[in-house]
């Protein structure tokens, strides 16, 4: 008996969602993963301009957050580009998300 032992298919074994505080805490917006949830039970992350106040909500590549900026009283609108497979470092962290541009948002209304 024979096994096939080709390696398998990344996109098969990659989930096609992941918890939005486990994405946020892969993509380095905050230092600890209990910190993301609380953002998130805190009404403060938006999903698709939908409010979540669930740190279990799913999230998706090519959906859209609305996060609190972490530089100034403003927001920060990013699209997920990629699910994150763990937390590794800050460059590869960055191309988990794209940060929507405001012109692209002043033409969406």
């Amino acid at each position: 008996m024979s096994r096939d032992r080709s390696a398998p298919d990344p996109a098969a074994t990659q989930p096609a969602t992941q918890r939005l505080d486990i994405w946020l805490w892969c993509a380095r917006f905050a230092r600890h993963r209990p910190d993301c949830a609380r953002m998130a039970q805190a009404g403060l992350v938006r999903i698709n301009r939908q409010r979540t106040e669930k740190a279990h909500a799913l999230v998706r590549p090519g959906d859209v957050l609305t996060l609190p900026s972490p530089s100034d009283d403003g927001v920060m609108v990013l699209r997920i580009v990629a699910l994150a497979q763990r937390r590794g470092p800050a460059a590869a962290a960055r191309l988990l998300y794209e940060i929507v541009p405001e012109r692209a948002l002043s033409s969406v209304e």
